[in-house]
C-alpha cells in the first residue's frame, strides 16, 4: 500500500511554485474542488493527488482542492460530481466499468454517459489476493474449493457492481461456479487490512492494489485478468493462460458535471494532456504502481459508451446483485 506520507511526498515533486505564486483567476476566485469517490490511499484517490498539481501548473490560478466523498461503491462521488454547477469549480475522479454500472442496479442522481469526459489515467487489471499463509496457492485451488464448498467461499470487493464485482460473475461464469459471497467495501483502502486478518478468502480488486505487499511476501497473487502479464506483476499469469478467457480491469479517470462550458472543457482537456505526458509524471505514477493508459475527450467519452452499451446488454442476461 501507499501511505498518505509518501503519497504527499509524490505530490510536492510534481508541484512547482507557479501553482503557489498565482493569481490570475480560474475561471474565478474560488478553488477547484475534486471529487474522488473513494478513500483517502486508494487507487483512484492516488491518482488523482498525482496528476492535479501539474494539471493546475498548466492553468495559472487553478487551486485544486481534493475531497474524498466516499460511499455507495462510489455513487457518492459520483453523484456529488455530476450535479455540482457546471462552472469550472468541480470536476471528479471516476473509474470504470462501475460508472456505468451503478445505474442498472439502484436509483441513482446521476446518467452515466452525461457527464463531461476530460482524460483516463489508468487501466489496472482485475486480480484475486489472498493472504500469504492461504491454502490458496494457485487459482485452481481457488476453483477447487468453490465447487467442493458452494456458496461458502468470501471474496471481498470495493463494492456491489465495481470492476471487482463484475470481475468475479464473469469468473464464477466461465469456471462453471455457484456464487461466492460477497463482502464488498467502500473501496481498496479500507479492504486491504481486512484481507490481511484474514477476514474473507480472497480479495478481488486491482493488480496494484496490493502489489507493494505482494512484494512484502504479506499477500499472494493467483491469477490477473489482464491481455498480457502487467510488467508489475510479471511473474503472475493471466487467466487467459491458466484457461479462463477472461479480460477486465478498473479504467481510472476524470469527469466534470454536464454542459461544462466548452472552453473551460478546452482549457483542462489540454492541461491534461501535457500533465499525463510529463517524464516526472510517469516515473511518479510507475513508482506508485499505477499502469497508465491516456485517453482524452472524446475519445475518453467513445471509450465509456462502449463500456456502458456492453454492460446494459450485460445486465440483461445476467443482472448482478449483491
Amino acid at each position: 500500500m501507499i501511505n498518505r506520507r509518501s503519497l504527499l511526498a509524490s505530490a510536492s515533486l510534481l508541484a512547482t511554485p507557479a501553482i503557489v505564486q498565482a493569481q490570475t483567476a480560474w475561471p474565478g476566485d474560488k478553488p477547484l474542488e475534486v471529487f474522488v469517490p473513494f478513500p483517502a490511499g486508494g487507487g483512484v484517490d492516488i491518482m488523482t493527488r498525482l496528476v492535479m498539481p501539474l494539471v493546475a501548473a498548466q492553468i495559472p490560478g487553478l487551486r485544486p482542492v481534493v475531497i474524498n466523498r466516499t460511499g455507495a461503491a462510489g455513487q457518492i462521488g459520483l453523484e456529488a460530481t455530476f450535479n455540482a454547477a457546471p462552472d469550472g469549480y468541480s470536476i471528479g475522479a471516476t473509474t470504470i466499468p462501475a460508472h456505468n454500472a451503478i445505474p442498472l442496479e439502484r436509483q441513482v442522481r446521476y446518467r452515466a454517459m452525461d457527464f463531461t469526459f476530460l482524460c483516463n489515467i489508468v487501466e489496472d487489471a482485475n486480480c484475486f489476493y489472498v493472504r500469504a499463509d492461504s491454502p490458496f496457492k494457485t487459482l485452481q485451488d481457488l476453483v477447487a474449493a468453490a465447487k467442493a464448498r458452494p456458496e461458502q467461499i468470501t471474496y471481498a470487493t470495493t463494492g456491489i457492481g465495481s470492476d471487482d464485482h463484475l470481475f468475479v460473475l464473469h469468473f464464477e461464469e466461465l469456471a462453471g461456479l455457484k456464487p461466492m459471497i460477497q463482502v464488498p467495501f467502500a473501496g481498496a483502502a479500507p479492504l486491504i487490512p481486512q484481507l490481511l486478518g484474514g477476514n474473507m478468502d480472497v480479495a478481488a480488486i486491482n493488480v496494484n492494489d496490493a502489489l507493494q505487499l505482494a512484494r512484502e511476501g504479506k499477500v499472494r497473487m493467483l491469477a490477473q485478468a489482464a491481455v498480457r502479464r502487467q510488467p508489475e506483476a510479471a511473474d503472475v499469469p493471466t487467466f487467459r493462460e491458466l484457461g479462463f478467457d477472461l479480460v477486465h480491469g478498473a479504467s481510472r479517470g476524470i469527469v466534470g458535471p454536464p454542459n461544462m462550458p466548452p472552453a473551460i472543457v478546452a482549457r483542462l482537456e489540454a492541461a491534461f494532456r501535457t500533465a499525463l505526458a510529463d517524464e516526472n509524471f510517469k516515473r511518479e505514477a510507475a513508482r506508485n504502481f499505477m499502469p497508465l493508459n491516456t485517453m482524452v475527450g472524446a475519445e475518453y467519452r467513445a471509450f465509456a459508451q462502449t463500456v456502458d452499451d456492453r454492460l446494459k446488454r450485460l445486465w440483461q442476461v445476467r443482472p448482478w446483485r449483491g
